[in-house]
């Protein structure tokens, strides 16, 4: 982010000019609300939209992250970064608003007073603002589906891996700031899986039992948690 003191450390992404694809699709009514259409829609669908717009992104589960680059502040010192530089570690890539919203500045420093506890993980921190005046287009909150047409910015987080393969998405509406504590165990648990190969059950946090993806082996998990 581009502050003065402690908080410099987290890099602030000001985006460069891209184009980015969006799509726009045509909902279907059911059960008194709104759902996704069965057939894909794409830039050449040459599908309207009827008064809903949807993000295109670009941003999948278990697929290379959207590739991005932008002017940062590191440590008080402007300088030129891009994913690929968080290539071996794992990278929190946090979207946030320029304009702060009450929660953001909670998370701001929330994050900020945790980066150690990241860094002993291997783990990088990067927040990017989604509505600067310096990211015109936008494209990166774009590709990474955190952009909303009417509003300019949601709060998106992604983990992205040490080969740049996108893990886990977490997009809250403004109102509702994100868990840096829940950040962290994602992060170890990914990291886990990595090393061991055994899969983590729900609120696994380090020390505790995991399951050996085995239809045999699993039972040990179970029968030691009924």
């Amino acid at each position: 982010m581009a502050s003065t003191g402690k908080r410099n450390i987290i890099a602030h992404v000001f985006a460069s000019l891209f184009a980015i694809c969006t799509c726009q699709e045509m909902c279907q009514s059911m059960f008194g609300g709104q759902v996704y259409p069965q057939e894909t829609c794409g830039p050449a669908s040459g599908q309207r939209s009827l008064g809903h717009s949807l993000q295109w992104s670009q941003a999948i589960i278990s697929k290379p992250a959207p590739d991005w680059n932008g002017t940062a502040v590191v440590n008080g010192k402007i300088k030129d970064i891009k994913l690929k530089d968080y290539k071996g570690k794992y990278l929190v890539f946090l979207f946030y608003p320029l304009d702060f919203t009450f929660i953001c500045p909670t998370e701001v420093i929330a994050f900020n007073e945790r980066l150690d506890e990241f860094k002993k993980i291997n783990t990088e921190v990067v927040a990017c603002s989604v509505d600067s005046p310096h990211t015109h287009l936008a494209w990166i909150s774009k590709s990474y589906g955190v952009y909303l047409e009417d509003l300019g910015h949601t709060l998106g987080l992604f983990i992205i891996d040490t080969k740049g393969i996108l893990r886990q998405i977490t997009m809250n509406d403004l109102p509702v700031g994100r868990s840096v504590d829940e950040t962290l165990r994602l992060v170890q648990a990914f990291q886990f899986t990595d090393t061991h190969g055994e899969v983590c059950p729900a609120n696994w946090k380090p020390g505790a039992d995991t399951i050996i993806p085995d239809q045999t082996e699993k039972l040990k998990y179970f029968e030691k948690h009924p």
